[in-house]
């Protein structure tokens, strides 16, 4: 699949409003955050950002989560990110790997995980992971990353303290993409220079900030990225809760950007109705 048009959801306001489209515009949901750590009774714990996944507070999140997936939406659990996770997880990895797998298997509407590093680790662990994963859950499970854009385009340490491209090297194939975070410069002249790194378009997709960029700029680069490469990754924004460009409708972001992503359909569309 390429062209994703992908929501981060961390604080969880509801997703009926995307759930209701006709058709749905969103391709996939990354449930933020999964974080591994030690409660203060020292017992090893998986949270969904500061509470047990199966929590009575994520029932309607749960409800919503499952529905998404019954209309095609594919559901990713995201792993990390700012609140940190793989220190842990990479201490005691068997006993943190369990609880992940059980989560999994605890809500089996589960597509993937996005592997949100922004710790320092050895790389060695991340390979080790990945390769679990597919193991595991075999060649149809997605498997994300999200690193800064500068990192793909220069080979540079990322967050995580290792070079991407020298995953990429060794595991391109498990990762089905990199969810790069294009923040303060998302731009064509920047997905250019990660294509001519090495990277195919269909597994980089363009990651925007909310409030960080104007959305008739937005949709104008993503048109261009389009015109380009016509299996680009897609677009994400962080976050869902106030996704431009109406904090009052959430969907309103998916809708921009499934037009500028198919600017023919919609034209046709707008011409049979007289417009």
């Amino acid at each position: 699949m390429s062209n994703r048009i992908i929501y981060y959801y961390q604080t969880f306001v509801g997703l009926r409003p995307v759930l209701d489209q006709t058709p749905i515009k969103v391709t996939h949901i990354h449930l933020s955050s999964f974080h591994f750590g030690l409660d203060s009774n020292n017992q090893p714990y998986i949270h969904l950002n500061d509470f047990p996944p199966n929590n009575e507070k994520f029932k309607t999140l749960w409800e919503e989560i499952k529905e998404a997936r019954q209309k095609g939406i594919k559901i990713i659990f995201m792993i990390g990110g700012a609140g940190g996770a793989y220190g842990a997880l990479f201490s005691n990895f068997e006993v943190y790997y369990k609880l992940l797998h059980d989560t999994i298997k605890q809500f089996p509407y589960i597509d993937g995980v996005d592997l949100d590093i922004e710790e320092e680790v050895d790389i060695k662990n991340v390979i080790m992971m990945i390769n679990r994963l597919k193991t595991n859950y075999g060649n149809n499970f997605i498997i994300s990353m999200a690193p800064l854009a500068e990192t793909l385009m220069l080979n540079n340490p990322g967050m995580g303290g290792f070079i991407y491209k020298t995953l990429y090297n060794v595991l391109g194939k498990s990762i089905t993409y990199f969810n790069g975070q294009f923040y303060g410069d998302f731009s064509l002249d920047t997905y250019d220079i990660i294509m001519e790194n090495g990277y195919p378009p269909e597994k980089v997709v363009m990651g925007m900030l909310s409030g960080d960029i104007d959305m008739k700029d937005a949709c104008a680069v993503i048109s261009s990225v389009k015109k380009k490469y016509p299996n680009f990754g897609g677009v994400f924004v962080w976050e869902y809760c106030n996704a431009p460009p109406d904090l009052d409708h959430h969907e309103k972001w998916s809708e921009e950007m499934y037009k500028a992503i198919n600017p023919t359909y919609f034209s046709s569309i707008m011409s049979y109705f007289g417009y």
